[in-house]
């Protein structure tokens, strides 16, 4: 047979499929075969979890966690007691505008107000008896996100009243004033300027809306969208219930019987008993992220026709620990870049100690969210927080694309069930000494 008509070469030169020379990218069978193997591997741990402890799960219990007394309700009075400070606010600011009061006698009223919003709720968990611990952090992370909400909202109104000082013609983007080009159907609700904004109506809609940072005008939906409500609604009722029963069904039992080994100091069994409670530690933590930042905020923000739906950006991507604080939470983001970096920055500090400055705040916020509630103070979840400049600083040095990727998600899984370790153990030694858990 003539080589001119038939071709009997069966090899060309290519690399292995599997080599990152080739250049090839779709893993999607891959991605199934681990989705299936972490449902499977799962399932065999809920269903040993069933066969060992029974079944745990109480809806009614979750109603002690809030409430002592049921005729005590102080996590409830107390965050309607909030409304003496939201109210200050706006009346200082009501002050400002006319000049009856100077900017500085301002500045001092804000900062006693904001100073004695958080001491004022501190003092209420720490001497009411009938407060419970997750009252306590419920109560403690409204008034927490108040304090952030003011104090945004006299930089704010400050800003606006330079520029008008200024006799300036118009008010730029960048002190969120109107001229803000409004899209989505917006135009139905009229833009103010200020001082119009001085209103009741204004300050609680900012209150209630889904951000920390405020501005005259927020973009506004044209409508409220049923199915789009309902839809989160319901994720909202059923990742709730969700969340609960994996809490007492299954982080509850692992988080006692952990214990033993820490008052042993079994090494060995730490890490075990840490390695165990990791998993379905992050499985909370994802599913309430979706709760709360899609869930919950899109509900709120349909509500109210706020526009702004970002609240999250592709944390799971993050390839370094600084890109995965800016892009999970992106309201606190904003409000820690408008209202404290840059403003750092402004002054002439540089980028490491102004982002440091950032992780001290928060390491600050989540160590009160925790030791105030809980009566008693560890600062666990201080040091965790100021463990992650050493740890973004050497991610993004010496760890790049997959890896970085690989050492932010070690870092969640890992991370968090020590510190719930760390203060479940203090919290049992101090107020449950004399229970013997079982091994």
């Amino acid at each position: 047979m003539s080589s001119g008509n038939f071709d009997s070469s069966c090899h060309v030169l290519q690399e292995s499929l599997l080599s990152s020379a080739s250049g090839y990218s779709n893993y999607r069978g891959i991605l199934n075969w681990c989705v299936v193997m972490l449902v499977l591997s799962n399932a065999r741990l809920f269903l040993e979890n069933i066969i060992k402890y029974g079944i745990l799960v109480d809806p009614i219990q979750v109603v002690s966690l809030f409430l002592k007394d049921p005729y005590s309700w102080p996590a409830a009075c107390l965050i309607i007691a909030s409304n003496l400070f939201i109210l200050t606010a706006l009346y200082v600011e009501r002050r400002l505008a006319v000049g009856t009061i100077s900017e500085t006698t301002g500045r001092i009223l804000h900062i006693f107000n904001l100073t004695f919003m958080l001491t004022f709720s501190s003092a209420t968990v720490l001497s009411v008896t009938s407060m419970t611990p997750v009252g306590g952090v419920f109560s403690l992370g409204i008034y927490t996100v108040l304090f952030l909400k003011l104090y945004s909202y006299q930089d704010a109104n400050r800003w606006c009243r330079e520029i008008r000082q200024a006799k300036a013609k118009s008010l730029t983007r960048s002190y969120s004033c109107p001229d803000v080009q409004q899209s989505n159907g917006s135009a139905v609700h009229s833009l103010v300027s200020y001082p119009g904004n001085l209103t009741h109506r204004d300050m609680y809609y900012f209150v209630f809306a889904p951000t920390l940072c405020y501005q005259l005008n927020f973009p506004r939906s044209p409508r409220i969208r049923k199915r789009f409500l309902i839809r989160r609604l319901f994720e909202m009722l059923f990742l709730m219930q969700l969340l609960v029963g994996l809490i007492q069904q299954w982080m509850v039992p692992t988080i006692q019987n952990s214990m033993k080994p820490f008052r042993e100091m079994d090494f060995s069994r730490m890490v075990e008993r840490l390695l165990k409670l990791a998993v379905p530690n992050h499985l909370i933590w994802l599913i309430f992220f979706y709760w709360f930042f899609h869930s919950s905020m899109n509900v709120v923000a349909e509500l109210l026709q706020f526009g702004d739906r970002e609240f999250y950006r592709d944390w799971w991507n993050s390839e370094t620990v600084t890109y995965f604080w800016a892009n999970w939470n992106i309201p606190v983001h904003k409000w820690c870049l408008r209202h404290f970096y840059k403003p750092m920055l402004k002054r002439g500090t540089n980028k490491f100690l102004a982002q440091t400055a950032v992780f001290l705040v928060s390491a600050f916020f989540h160590e009160y969210l925790v030791s105030i509630p809980l009566k008693m103070f560890r600062l666990w979840a201080f040091m965790g927080m100021m463990a992650q400049v050493p740890l973004a600083w050497f991610v993004g040095r010496y760890l790049n694309g997959n890896y970085g990727n690989a050492a932010v998600w070690l870092s969640l899984i890992i991370g968090q069930p020590i510190a719930v370790l760390m203060y479940f153990h203090d919290y049992y030694v101090i107020h449950h000494e004399s229970v013997k858990l079982s091994p």
